[in-house]
């Protein structure tokens, strides 16, 4: 692992399967992980809890520009903060914040914000970062950038199974035809299907690929 490049960037979209194998990867390896959807998700709780439309840009930008994210590292791994309050799994994936997260995260000045408070983190040390603009925006100079994919009716049973009623396909759209860093393969990511491979075989060709196992 290059010490100039201390980050691998896994991207892909809702239920790819991209966090459950950067979370063990980061572990094997011994590095932070850092899952960038709970950022977004963090400040969509906030601006819901704040009564903001999430449709209504303006009205984000400006409840966004108060809302003040911490991320402080546990076990391993970064949580989310807001004003103290450390987010739980089912507030973060709470169907409100699902439907919401796509609107709040195509609003540029909140990406600004997040992809800068994303790259303040490479002070931790080496990190595994899994989001949706990771390998082209967030660390685009990374040599080891993965794209996790799998196939939209795979993700919508997934998404099924645990539980939320969001809809992939719109998820997809939103998050493909946003101005703001657009969900793209990276230049020179390798790309993961993982419709109909098991976790740790999936977790296996990650290493594999970037040849750090």
């Amino acid at each position: 692992m290059s010490t100039s490049h201390p980050v691998i960037t896994i991207d892909g979209p809702a239920a790819s399967g991209k966090s459950s194998i950067a979370r063990i990867v980061a572990r094997r390896l011994g590095f932070t992980y850092v899952n960038t959807g709970n950022m977004y998700r963090a400040m969509t709780w906030a601006v819901l809890q704040a009564g903001v439309d999430p449709q209504d840009a303006d009205a984000v930008r400006t409840a966004a520009a108060g809302i003040v994210i911490d991320s402080p590292v546990v076990e391993g791994k970064t949580q989310v903060c807001v004003v103290g309050h450390t987010l739980s799994d089912g507030e973060l994936n709470s169907d409100p914040v699902n439907r919401a997260v796509s609107f709040i995260a195509r609003v540029p000045e909140v990406r600004e914000r997040l992809v800068a408070d994303q790259r303040a983190l490479i002070a931790i040390g080496p990190l595994v970062m899994e989001g949706r603009d990771i390998g082209s925006v967030v660390f685009p100079d990374s040599p080891h950038k993965i794209y996790v994919d799998a196939s939209e009716e795979v993700r919508a049973s997934r998404r099924s199974a645990q539980g939320h009623a969001d809809q992939v396909a719109e998820r997809d759209r939103l998050d493909k035809q946003r101005k703001a860093s657009p969900l793209v393969v990276p230049d020179g990511a390798i790309v993961i299907d993982n419709s109909h491979i098991t976790l740790e075989q999936a977790v296996e060709q990650v290493l594999a690929a970037l040849k750090l196992s």
